[in-house]
Parts: C-alpha cells; structure tokens; sequence
C-alpha cells in the first residue's frame, strides 16, 4: 500500500490539516500517511477498503450505524487499515479514547505496532506525549489508545469512545459479550465521536463468532464491509495472459481493472497451497466449508421451505427436556411420500414440565400422535419422585423413548436429509428459526478429526429432538444386528 509519500517538511505542515470530504480524506492517507487505499471494488456487492476508512473517519457518516463489521480476505489489509483509522482518530478528534482488542494479545498487539510504526516517523513523533510503550501511545491533544488482553477482567473496566475488535473470529464469547457495555459518545475536539465498536475479521468456521455476527448485522444495526482477494490485487498487467492463469476460475479478468497491493504471484502461490475450501472462505470471502458441521448435507435453499400441512395429517414431535437449558419440542408431520415437514417449535427456558404441556397442548396444530424423547427422561426426580416421560404420559401424550447412540441418531436424520437416490426427507419451515441456526452450525470438536461426539454449546438442544423423532420414526433404518461369527 505504500506509495506516494511527501517530504518530511511537507508532511509535517500538512499532517494536522483536518480532510474535509472523502477525496481530501483519500489524499491525505496517501501523501502524509504513504499508503494508497482501493477505492473501488472490482467483485459486484463487495465494499471498497476505502469505504471502512471513509465510514470510520467521517461520525456524520450512518450515524444511527457506526458499529461495523469488516469482513476480509486474509492479507487483505484489514490489520493495517484499522491502524490507519486508529492514527486518524488519534490527530483529528482530541482526547478520543481508543481500544484495541484482538483475539490474541499478539493479535492486538500487531494493531498497535502497525500504529507504532507510523507515529515514530519523523512527521508526527514530537506529537507523541511520552514513549511509545508495548501497550498504550498517548498523544499531546490528549487522545490515547490502548491493547487489550483477551480477558473480561481486562475489557469490564473500560469506558471509551472507539473499540477495534480485531480477529473477531478467535474471540471468547464471555469476552465479546462484555466487550459490548465499554463504548460511550462524546465531543472530541470539534468532533462529536458517537459510540461504537469495530469488528475486523476473516471467516472461516461456519459457527464461528464471525458468522454468527455477519447473520445478525441488520438486526443488530451493524453495518457490512466486504471485500475479498480480488479487491485488494494489483492491476494486472495487459502483458499477463488471462487464459493460462491459475485465479482465472475467479478473477473473470476482473484484475485488470484492480487497484490493490497484493501481488498476483504471490496470490497464485498461495492459491497453490491451499484447497478449494480454504480458499474460497478465507480468500474469496464466501461462506466457510461445513466440513466440520454434524449435519454439512443441510442447505438452507433445500431444506428450509414454507408449506401449509394436508389436512388429516398424522401429527408427531420431538423433545429435548431442559430447564436450565431450553426445552425444545418440534410439531410434524409426514406426507405420502415418507417426507418430514417440522412445522414449529417451542424453545424456552425455565418453564416446568406442567407448564409445557400446557403450551404443547394449546397449540393451533392438532393433538400430537407420539412424540420422540430422551430416555434419560424417564428419570425419577428427586423432589416429586416422578419421572418427566410419567408427566407427559398423564397427560395423555405417547412418548417413544428408544434408545441410541448419538452417532447412530445423527446417520438417520443425515440419510432424511438426502436420501441415497439424492432426494430429501426432511424440510423445516422457516418460523423453526432455532432448529434452523442449531442445523446450521452444530459441529464436531475443532483439530479432532475422529471424535463422534458433537460440542455442546447450545445447538444441541433443537438439533436433540430432532434427532430422537426421526430414531423413533426410522427405527427400522437406523438399528443394526451384530451378530459374531
């Protein structure tokens, strides 16, 4: 990114000349700062890194959304660009309380030495108000940023104007939870700077921090900066041959229209090493493999579809019982064509057993003809002495507990999701919105190719009932015999 940089002398009497629009803003990083930042994306749909910029720099900018998200392709420059908004902040609204916070230390810290590196040239050192420690840099008009450790401890006691986030997707859930109370506006210099946090990260694990975060940004009121490898190439030369190239899949000759700073060989190097899956997530920005996913055949185009059930259907459910943890109970039917339609869902916690039979029986679907359920149900409280299965049974629900393994109840819903002649067995319909995020983004542990036992981390629960309906609806497909011989 480094280019067109101005004499020091020239600099340092530009360095404090506030940009006013979006090219001054351009210019400036350009000529003071030496770093020419895309101003064009060349995939349609995609952001501009220079968009971030502009969107970080200019508070008048979507100020009912100043929280952002900038999703990126490794090497795409999203590390540096953050330092870049973090000096601007620094210079241009005094007093700005600034925090980065990475998924590692040596995440954040990488931040901040890129920050580091540009305060310690000769046009701007006099400006800084003390040293340059490994953790905080404090500037004469008063703005100060500091890094972050990857604790609670370390993010509860803050109250700041801006936090970086950056490497979202290594981030602890209690961490980023708490990272959300620490921001606050204010008046910084002639700058009033409104709240917010500014999320920086790749993608690649489909139930990842990041997609989780990307998935709810219009509720949430985020806004979404995209770009990918090919936004961030170098302009490709005419000399270069278009149909012997190895990105020519996904280029199309789009690079010859590029502006970036990634070299195209050193591109094509890493297109060498990597597979398709890894290069698709990580450099192209698209959704990440759901290889490690419990259920990688479920497709939101294929099975998530709206329906209204026959009449005369024969109605069955599933539950997964909780208190603490949600209890989830699935209305369904099949058709005529052995296919599974789940209707609805119930998923609460903290309600008594009396209290979702109460539910499950008020429902507008008719009455429900068995319903599948843990055998760890049949358990006897400790308090009442009577079992949850003994609760549902007196109130005159059939409940069929068979017993399975986890891996042999996953094989039976993973064969109605395609059956071996390719077709589906199993819809859901879109207000089953929990059972569709737990399908979704229920996974095997990470770096452990051979477990069979999925993470519990919340997606167990819907994805459970599921599971013991169809062991109860296809006994027959998912027993084995094993006989010795």
């Amino acid at each position: 990114m480094h280019d067109h940089l101005l004499p020091g002398p020239v600099r340092r009497a530009l360095r404090l000349v506030m940009p006013r629009t979006s090219r001054q803003l351009h210019a400036y990083i350009r000529s003071v700062l030496g770093f020419t930042i895309p101003r064009k994306s060349v995939v349609a749909g995609n952001s501009a890194p220079f968009d971030y910029i502009e969107h970080a720099f200019f508070e008048e900018m979507n100020p009912d959304r100043r929280d952002c998200i900038v999703w990126a392709n490794r090497g795409g420059g999203k590390t540096q660009l953050g330092a870049i908004a973090t000096l601007l902040d620094l210079l241009f609204k005094p007093g700005i309380q600034v925090r980065i916070l990475g998924g590692s230390f040596d995440q954040s810290s990488k931040m901040h030495r890129y920050l580091k590196s540009m305060l310690e040239d000769e046009a701007f050192f006099d400006l800084i108000d003390g040293n340059l420690t490994g953790r905080a840099v404090q500037l004469i008009n008063g703005s100060r940023v500091e890094v972050l450790s990857q604790s609670e401890r370390a993010v509860r006691g803050q109250r700041v104007h801006r936090l970086r986030c950056d490497e979202v997707e290594l981030f602890e859930p209690d961490v980023w939870e708490a990272a959300q109370l620490v921001t606050r506006s204010g008046t910084c210099g002639e700058v009033f700077v409104r709240a917010s946090i500014e999320t920086l990260s790749t993608m690649h694990r489909p139930f990842g921090m990041m997609q989780r975060l990307v998935r709810d940004a219009a509720a949430s009121g985020r806004m979404i900066f995209r770009w990918n490898v090919l936004d961030t190439l170098e302009k490709c030369p005419a000399t270069r041959a278009c149909e012997t190239c190895q990105l020519w899949e996904d280029c199309q000759g789009r690079a010859k229209h590029a502006g970036g700073f990634i070299d195209i060989d050193d591109a094509i190097r890493q297109h060498e090493r990597i597979g398709r899956g890894t290069w698709q997530a990580e450099m192209l920005c698209e959704q990440p493999s759901r290889s490690d996913t419990v259920y990688p055949e479920f497709d939101l185009k294929v099975h998530v579809e709206g329906f209204e059930p026959p009449p005369g259907a024969t109605w069955i459910g599933g539950i997964d019982f909780g208190y603490r943890a949600p209890t989830v109970l699935l209305w369904a039917y099949v058709d005529q064509e052995d296919v599974l339609h789940v209707v609805d869902e119930f998923h609460e916690r903290l309600h008594t057993t009396d209290k979702i039979i109460e539910i499950a029986s008020s429902r507008k679907w008719p009455r429900l003809e068995w319903i599948g359920a843990d055998p760890a149900g049949h358990q006897r409280s400790e308090q009442t002495g009577v079992s949850t299965i003994s609760l549902w049974k007196r109130a005159g629900f059939a409940i069929k507990a068979r017993q399975a393994g986890i891996e042999p109840g996953v094989m039976a819903v993973r064969a109605r999701l395609r059956r071996a002649d390719n077709s589906i067995a199993l819809t859901i319909h879109p207000r089953c919105r929990h059972l569709i995020e737990a399908m979704s983004m229920y996974h095997y542990p990470l770096l452990q190719p051979d477990s069979l036992t999925p993470v519990k981390d919340g997606h167990d629960h819907a994805t459970d009932a599921l599971r013991y309906l169809v062991v109860n609806l296809d006994r027959r497909g998912w027993e084995v015999k094993v006989k010795d011989y």
